[in-house]
């Protein structure tokens, strides 16, 4: 199960660099978002994905799924779609305003008028 999560992963870290290093500021949120869904993959496998049993106290219980790295990922999915929506609404007022997304043109170089 670890190497399908590794490969996985490994897409998700292929297709966020990729999209991030795009003209489009959508594309670059979109790439954010993948990337930062690797990395809770990425936690979770490391914190190991074997465990019979939920993490409750009880006799005769030995092989427990481990609850921190859950709790952590938990809490780093809300911060990230924290940062997404507030990414998305910066990119749709920036839009508005400019009337791109392309990032070559926000620059503001004379160059590119």
């Amino acid at each position: 199960m670890e190497i399908l999560m590794s490969i996985l992963i490994g897409f998700l870290f292929m297709a966020a660099v990729y999209l991030i290093l795009s003209r489009s500021l959508l594309r670059i949120i979109i790439g954010t978002g993948l990337l930062s869904h690797g990395t809770h993959l990425l936690l979770l496998t490391m914190g190991g994905l074997g465990g019979e049993s939920a993490p409750v106290l009880a006799d005769g219980i030995t092989d427990y799924v481990d609850p921190l790295p859950q709790a952590l990922i938990l809490t780093a999915i809300v911060i990230s779609f924290g940062v997404t929506a507030f990414s998305l609404v910066l990119a749709y007022r920036a839009y508005k305003v400019i009337g791109t997304d392309n990032m070559d043109l926000m620059k503001g170089n004379e160059d590119n008028d």
